[in-house]
């Protein structure tokens, strides 16, 4: 698996990251031809910034502010892949809401409506289709502080739409000792819409490529670029996530008080619930209820399980890293007795091929009833199929 790996240690703009793609190995006439179809043709070169060799973009694209309509319609005409051409659109999708929570209903763009900032945009996102890469996976950015100019007058830094444009996104921050806007919203947004890597769940790798895209300013103590790597995830038996336990015991409440809390723990995102019978104090019969979940839904559920069991006290491990099996579902056609159905398949892979997998066990239950068969023997059935077809899609995948 190939995941490219953005380190925004000074911050992040638009020109820096399309430098940074196109150093790693993006298609640069694919690029140019893209950004000239909404701008004037950029100039691409190599400078040093603090003595680090990075590529620099300038779009030379004329100051004109549009309208949020007049934007999607540029990224539209742009001569650019299809797929770009929609990704570019969720990216100003991205920062209109964000100007509008921050500013309410507004005519124009301002700083990021004008056709430099599109020509970035289009640039970035025909550069990361072209890599053709995996995933995306974003390092903690450096955004900055102090204040600065702006249409609206001087504001603080980070500016309030950088923050809406990378509020729930995942990506972590940090603020630096340095003064100056080092995040900008077309920076926040690009990097909010490409990924799709927790940091925590990148394993072992080599590196395949790396690139360096410039800032325009030369900052003396550190170098005013984005570094950008690309990389081959190492082969490993299971990958690697990280969850929090969440327990406690209870006495007196009934199974059916129980079986509710867990199907209300599974639907706020529990990654598992059980309950274990047990023996407490004085010899009364309990369960230990057991909850995995990731990190940001401790605290949600943990209060769930106080309000619907009536427990006072809920222990948490946090921070146990799991190994779990790549998973991928799969459509298989199954015909029984002349009929064909269509049955979902959870698949276990390791390795790249399939160790486990089971059907969707309510399509093989209606589809039963339908037939007027056991269960059982169309479970059987459907598991051989399925056994047999995936087989052979992965084996297959793995000679080409």
């Amino acid at each position: 698996m190939e995941v490219l790996v953005f380190d925004p240690f000074h911050g992040a703009a638009g020109d820096m990251i399309l430098g940074a793609l196109l150093d790693c190995g993006a298609d640069r006439d694919l690029v140019i031809k893209a950004m000239k179809s909404v701008a004037e043709e950029p100039k691409i070169r190599t400078v040093t910034r603090c003595g680090i060799k990075a590529l620099k973009v300038e779009t030379r694209a004329k100051s004109t502010h549009r309208t949020f309509k007049e934007v999607l319609a540029r990224c539209d005409d742009a001569d650019a892949p299809t797929e770009a051409r929609s990704m570019a659109k969720r990216v100003f999708s991205r920062i209109g809401a964000a100007e509008e929570r921050v500013h309410g209903t507004h005519p124009h763009f301002h700083e990021i409506g004008a056709d430099d900032a599109i020509a970035d945009v289009i640039g970035s996102c025909t550069a990361i289709v072209s890599l053709g890469i995996d995933g995306v996976a974003v390092l903690p950015i450096m955004l900055g502080k102090g204040s600065r100019k702006g249409s609206h007058g001087t504001y603080p830094v980070p500016a309030p739409a950088t923050l809406y444009i990378l509020e729930n996104t995942g990506i972590a921050t940090q603020v630096g000792n340095e003064d100056g806007e080092f995040c900008t919203p077309t920076g926040a947004a690009l990097l909010s819409e490409f990924v799709t890597v927790k940091e925590q769940e990148i394993v072992p790798y080599t590196i395949r490529s790396m690139g360096y895209g410039a800032g325009t300013r030369d900052t003396k103590n550190t170098p005013n670029v984005l570094r950008a790597l690309i990389i081959e995830t190492v082969s490993a038996p299971m990958l690697q996530d990280i969850v929090d336990v969440l327990e406690t015991n209870v006495d007196d409440v009934s199974g059916e008080i129980i079986a509710h809390t867990i199907s209300q723990l599974m639907d706020s995102g529990a990654r598992d619930v059980s309950a274990i019978p047990s023996i407490m104090k004085k010899g009364r019969p309990g369960y230990l209820i057991r909850v995995i979940c990731t990190q940001d839904k401790s605290i949600e559920l943990a209060e769930l399980m106080a309000r619907e069991l009536g427990t006072l006290g809920i222990r948490c491990t946090p921070t146990i890293h799991r190994f779990i099996a790549e998973r991928k579902e799969e459509d298989v056609d199954v015909v029984i007795n002349g009929k064909m159905k269509t049955i979902s398949i959870k698949c276990g892979l390791m390795g790249g091929k399939v160790f486990t997998l089971k059907p969707e066990f309510e399509q093989v239950r209606a589809w039963a009833e339908e037939l007027g068969i056991s269960l059982r023997d169309v479970l059987q059935t459907v598991t051989e199929v399925a056994w047999k077809a995936v087989r052979q899609r992965y084996e297959s995948s793995d000679e080409k």
